[in-house]
């Protein structure tokens, strides 16, 4: 294993351990001395220099501060809601960068996103529960519907999804859930409206508390104006 700060080396955070990338403060600090004293020093009997860049390179990552903790979960509009399963940072043109490890359950996939590149890429926290019945209030009010032109109503409702906030998200669903009852949706325009009406399903499903089949009757009764 290359040593934490050897070019080319990365660090991961595994899941479900307290991680120095999203605890900081002198007390994450003076426990990190004691544990390297502790588990490498004594054992190996002290090995200066290496020991010296371990733990300098714990005490760095202590300092620095991460908009979302391991474990959290999270909102990436193109691809679905996932859950922070680790940190870490890859060495590229000879600066660490920082990685946030993404699973999605909705594809099994693992994604990494740069630390640095979250709000380009829309990627955010799970709304409150009051904002996430709001989303829901909204899409049972009345509208103007969009242009009967698919093409140019496609890339409306994309530029929505790509801005990703839930009130986006609930604008896609509504619009295209009654635009469906006039008229059969274009293939294109149907998959985006079964990825918007997912990803609203599960985000209110993790901020509500609530199963997936009750959201998804709560939501088409709101659609209903029921």
């Amino acid at each position: 294993m290359n040593p934490p700060d050897a070019p080319g080396s990365f660090r991961a955070v595994p899941a479900g351990r307290p991680s120095p990338l999203v605890n900081n403060g002198w007390s994450l600090r003076k426990q990190a001395v004691g544990l390297w004293h502790k588990l490498l020093w004594q054992p190996l009997g002290g090995c200066p220099l290496y020991l010296f860049r371990l733990l300098r390179y714990t005490l760095d990552v202590a300092d620095k501060k991460y908009p979302f903790k391991i474990k959290q979960k999270v909102v990436y509009p193109s691809q679905g809601v996932g859950v922070i399963t680790s940190i870490v940072e890859r060495d590229l043109n000879g600066q660490k960068v920082p990685y946030f490890v993404i699973y999605l359950e909705v594809t099994d996939m693992t994604i990494m996103a740069p630390v640095d590149k979250i709000e380009e890429l829309g990627i955010r926290a799970i709304v409150p529960p009051g904002e996430a019945q709001e989303a829901l209030e909204f899409i049972g009010q009345t509208f103007e519907p969009n242009t009967s032109d698919w093409k140019l109503r496609y890339q409306m409702n994309m530029d929505l999804l790509k801005k990703g906030t839930i009130m986006d998200i609930a604008s896609i669903v509504r619009s295209l859930y009654h635009r469906s009852k006039v008229k059969e949706l274009p293939i294109m325009e149907r998959k985006l409206y079964e990825s918007a009406k997912k990803l609203f399903e599960d985000e209110l499903a993790f901020a509500l508390k609530k199963t997936k089949d009750e959201i998804e009757t709560l939501i088409h009764k709101r659609l209903e104006n029921k």
